[in-house]
């Protein structure tokens, strides 16, 4: 589980366990101890004593190394003296290892979170109990609530961008695992099945006789499966009764705001959608995609009703139900004389039928119960099924079965809501170079145009503006068009479809990668045209359109090209059909690639400053989409505190950010997970829309200007390294595993955007997870340190001035504590021995010396601010977290290494390659956080 969501978190709101609660994470320890012991018991039946022994010495001499008793070199002759099958033993134990010792600790966390509940301890920061807590110390008035959280959503968006490792067989596995310790926890006075042993023996047995590499690569429809799984195990349970608490608790303290008639949390997807530098994203993906989506939601609603019937089987000779309840019955075709006393059965029935016509519409949707229900007409959307629920509802409360009716009927109303028949909202995306070329061959093709590229902007912006007052489309269907052009007409025209066949929420937003102008903005215009998705009549168009400013020079002049965009009186008045909602995507990952760590914090937040600033002015509601990966460097971190962290005005009721790779699991693999995990979005949304949680006041305007020169001094020092070093980009691909991560099988979009051999060409979450392989961990902290001491200079007043800051600014606190978090996992001892991988010894110590000044600088400097003599002062449950986890890092970075340096030199063989995807699958498990 990625500490961005769990370690930090967790701490956090418990705060810094003491004397006792170090004597609570004994079971943590005896835990540990028993997963390995049952490891070792299985690799030596299984291996033999000799690589017991093998494997046993190697982890007495990591953790030694970890304690500082041994050098590290003698380790690595030894394991470098491994031939390749012996390798592949230690690798695979030592990836056990930290996979089991993760789950220990997942475990753990449980448990402290059971005892604060027994313990009656105030409710945890980040809970929905703990915000309305402070909403009501805080005396938020009607008027506010109400103007504030009109229209409010809070919506995580689960991305297919592939960081997660593990395989689905493997997670199965860890589950079982799990439960087993759960068992043991729940047993009375130690009173444990005798066959529990032997469970987990041959569970540990299972995951050594797996294996942990997928043979093939992920496809785009793996992907859409892998997805939806986690509505059965925890979002069909979880998001509906968080969207009832949320409502109930705001109708109770504010019964006149009249918000929140809406779901406010509502789930997303780009998995089928993300067109941008995915081949396999087609107008059939997208179509498989809406009709998984559809089958999953009505598979869950057709379950519900049909477990409804069983439960209401109230007779009428007992209980007079209302007329609405008793026309369903009559009109449900449900004459079996077994129920005819029974008009509730009789009624679930016909709306059952009614529901299954509904799927039979939506091709590869129909549920495989729908035969034997009565021939219906379907539902022409989801309101009509809910106004039948409604009627249920309402007949159970008249004859006093409350209780019946706020039970499984009002989840299912709830699902109905959240849900619809579509499950979730999928975003279209591309990148504005596409968009670019096929409005271009349109306009030529139709005669309108025949050198759009060589325009400039203004007589674009001019073209695109009269196009769109025009209803007649630029090309017919038998249209001779490039490959590239019929291709994302036909998803265009799929996404039509779909919107026309399950409802507008279906694709409710257009995403523009690398948006930098008008232009951009226009051209998805004309496209969203061209498929009758947009009509100039209105103007109307079900799909917002949502630019992604991702560089730091887009970021800086996002406010400026959207205040372009909304001078267009027709886009204007597009945005008002729309309630004058306007979503803007801010993207972290490639704002980081480009300047660094804080240059790219500090561009988010001025971008947001300047974004309020703008749709205050403008007279618009803003909605920000925050495209934040797992890590640090791509925007990571736990979520609740990165929400209280927005400047002013930022949230406004209002949030979309994405979910991806092995984040996904960690949040919502079961219900628990998943609750305190959307609750904290909630609660973070709720507490940053409706109360001052900046806490600069008056002196904002001074902090900004610093944090100003700050980010320009930082930006100077990343891009000196990464962009203006000679050699760098060779030095980068010799001593990470980039080139060997790209073959390994963990997601269906290639690794870079094209072909080339830049930077800017590399995608983000290969670029990050290299680094998190070597131990350096670069994108989440280089260049910091340069900033702060140049800026400080010496000078005790700016130092303070600086400490001051990181008291009371939840942003400064949040950018410090979480590059501590990075440079807690940097080891720049692991990192020399990938760097003597760079064969250029005077590029390679060039190179490395540099880092290892900076890393000193930024360790030192953080110190200096937080006043603490350990970076992980402030997360103790992460440093304990090290010290079980990191130990088992150590063998694999070592082979890690030395499987490089052989396949580099020639030793191209199949175990050879295997080893080193091993050793990334292992190196990411055991951080937990791997792009």
């Amino acid at each position: 589980m990625s500490e961005a969501t769990v370690d930090v978190a967790d701490l956090r709101r418990h705060g810094a366990p003491g004397a006792a609660d170090r004597a609570d994470d004994d079971p943590l320890r005896e835990d540990i101890r028993l997963l390995g012991r049952v490891l070792g018991e299985v690799i030596g039946e299984q291996a033999g004593p000799d690589v017991l022994e093998l494997v046993e010495s190697t982890r007495v001499e990591a953790f030694r190394i970890r304690r500082s008793e041994v050098d590290r070199a003698e380790l690595a002759r030894r394991l470098a003296g491994l031939d390749v099958r012996s390798a592949n033993h230690v690798i695979r134990a030592f990836s056990h290892f930290s996979l089991l010792a993760n789950l220990a600790e997942d475990i753990h966390h449980e448990r402290r979170r059971r005892h604060h509940r027994r313990a009656g301890s105030p409710p945890q920061q980040g809970s929905l109990a703990a915000a309305f807590a402070l909403l009501d110390e805080a005396g938020v008035a009607e008027d506010t609530v109400a103007r504030e959280l009109a229209g409010a959503l809070v919506c995580p968006v689960v991305t297919a961008h592939p960081t997660e490792v593990r395989r689905k067989t493997v997670f199965q596995v860890q589950r079982q695992v799990t439960e087993l310790i759960r068992q043991r926890d729940r047993a009375v006075d130690g009173d444990v099945d005798p066959q529990w042993s032997a469970r987990l023996w041959r569970s540990v047995l299972t995951l050594w006789q797996t294996a942990l590499l997928r043979l093939s690569r992920l496809r785009l429809t793996d992907e859409i499966d892998e997805a939806l799984r986690y509505y059965e195990l925890s979002l069909f349970e979880v998001v509906p009764a968080i969207n009832a608490e949320v409502r109930r608790a705001v109708e109770q303290r504010w019964p006149g705001a009249g918000v929140l008639r809406r779901p406010l949390l509502l789930p997303g997807s780009w998995i089928g959608g993300d067109r941008d530098g995915n081949p396999f994203v087609t107008a059939e993906a997208l179509r498989r995609a809406t009709s998984r989506q559809a089958g999953t939601a009505l598979a869950h609603h057709l379950a519900e009703l049909a477990a409804l019937r069983d439960e209401l089987s109230m007779s009428d000779r007992l209980v007079t139900p209302t007329p609405a309840l008793y026309h369903l019955a009559e009109v449900s075709r449900d004459d079996s004389p077994f129920r005819a006393d029974e008009p509730y059965r009789r009624a679930l029935t016909g709306i059952s039928a009614r529901l299954a016509a509904t799927a039979a519409r939506v091709p590869g949707a129909e549920p495989a119960q729908a035969g034997s229900l009565p021939a219906l007409p379907p539902y022409e959307g989801p309101d009509e099924l809910r106004a039948d629920l409604d009627v249920v509802d309402a007949s159970l409360r008249s004859h006093g079965a409350g209780p019946l009716a706020d039970d499984r009927l009002l989840r299912l109303r709830e699902a109905v809501e959240v849900f619809g028949f579509h499950l979730c909202g999928l975003d279209l995306r591309q990148n504005s170079s596409v968009h670019e070329q096929v409005v271009a061959e349109l306009l030529a093709w139709a005669g309108v145009c025949d050198d759009y590229a060589g325009l400039d902007e203004a007589a674009r912006v001019e073209l695109l503006a009269g196009e769109l007052t025009l209803r007649r489309p630029l090309v017919r269907p038998d249209a001779e068009l490039s490959e590239e052009t019929r291709k994302e007409l036909d998803v265009l025209l799929a996404a039509a479809e779909r919107v026309a066949l399950l409802g507008p929420r279906t694709i409710p937003n257009y995403v523009i990668s690398m948006c930098e102008s008008v232009s951009d903005v226009l051209e998805v215009a004309v496209l969203l045209k061209e498929v009758g998705l947009l009509d100039p009549a209105g103007p109307t168009c079900p799909v917002g359109i949502s630019p992604l400013f991702e560089t730091i020079g887009d970021l800086q002049a996002a406010a400026t090209t959207l205040g372009a965009v909304l001078d267009q009186p027709l886009y204007r008045s597009l945005l008002a059909g729309r309630g004058n909602v306007q979503e803007v995507m801010l993207g972290y990952s490639d704002s980081n690639k480009d300047g660094g760590y804080l240059a790219a914090n500090w561009a988010l937040y001025r971008a947001e400053l300047d974004l309020v600033e703008l749709a205050r002015r403008e007279g618009i509601r803003l909605r920000l989409f925050h495209g934040r990966g797992g890590t640090v460097g791509r925007g990571g971190g736990p979520s609740y505190e990165a929400i209280r962290a927005q400047p002013p005005g930022a949230v406004a009721g209002a949030l979309r950010l994405t979910e991806q790779g092995e984040v996904i699991a960690a949040k919502y693999a079961d219900p628990d997970l998943a609750r305190r995990n959307l609750e904290a979005l909630v609660a973070a949304t709720l507490e940053s829309t409706l109360l001052d949680v900046e806490g600069l006041g008056a002196d904002a305007e001074e902090a900004y200007a610093l944090l100003d020169d700050l980010a320009a001094r930082a930006q100077q020092a990343y891009r000196e390294l990464v962009h203006d070093t000679p050699g760098f980009v060779q030095w980068f691909r010799a001593a990470t595993p980039i080139g060997e991560l790209a073959e390994l099988n963990i997601g269906s979009r290639p690794p870079s955007r094209k072909a080339g051999d830049s930077i800017a060409d590399l995608r983000a979450i290969p670029w990050v997870f290299s680094w998190s392989q070597t131990r350096i961990m670069l994108p989440g902290w280089y260049g910091t340190g340069s900033a702060l001491e140049g800026w400080v200079g010496g000078s005790a007043e700016r130092l303070e001035r600086l400490r001051e800051l990181h008291r009371r600014w939840p942003f400064f606190r949040t950018v410090l504590s979480n590059m501590g978090m990075v440079l807690a996992k940097t080891d720049l001892g692991l990192a020399a021995r990938y760097a003597e991988l760079v064969p250029d010894e005077e590029l390679r110590a060039r190179v490395f010396d540099r880092i290892t000044a900076e890393h000193e600088r930024t360790c030192r400097m953080a110190l200096a601010i937080t006043g603490d003599d350990d970076l992980l002062a402030d997360n103790p449950s992460l440093a304990r977290s090290i010290r079980n986890r990191f130990p088992y890092l150590e063998p694999l970075h070592h082979l890690q290494v030395e499987m490089l340096r052989r396949r580099r030199g020639g030793e191209d063989d199949e175990l050879t390659s295997r080893n080193i995807q091993l050793t990334i699958n292992g190196i990411a498990t055991a951080l937990r956080n791997s792009g």
